[in-house]
């Protein structure tokens, strides 16, 4: 089953980012993508909690490095 994202893509509700990553803190993200990064949202919130609110911005981001298979190394190299 898919569903329209905010910028008009489809997401897979069935895995992808939110269920690979979603236990990933904003605060790690942000460290990766800078501060703006989930604008609006506090540092301990997690993935999964924002990742239908993103901004077009920082959707972009994180989908880009998630395609190309970086997201996993850069989120375990910010969690260090």
């Amino acid at each position: 089953m898919k569903e329209h994202s905010l910028d008009h893509h489809h997401r897979d509700k069935h895995g992808k980012i939110g269920l690979k990553h979603g236990d990933t803190p904003v605060r790690t993200l942000r460290g990766i993508y800078g501060p703006g990064f989930a604008a609006g949202y506090p540092d301990t919130q997690k993935l999964s909690d924002v990742l239908d609110h993103l901004n077009e911005t920082s959707l972009s981001q994180l989908r880009r490095d998630h395609e190309t298979g970086h997201l996993d190394k850069k989120i375990a190299k910010a969690s260090k």
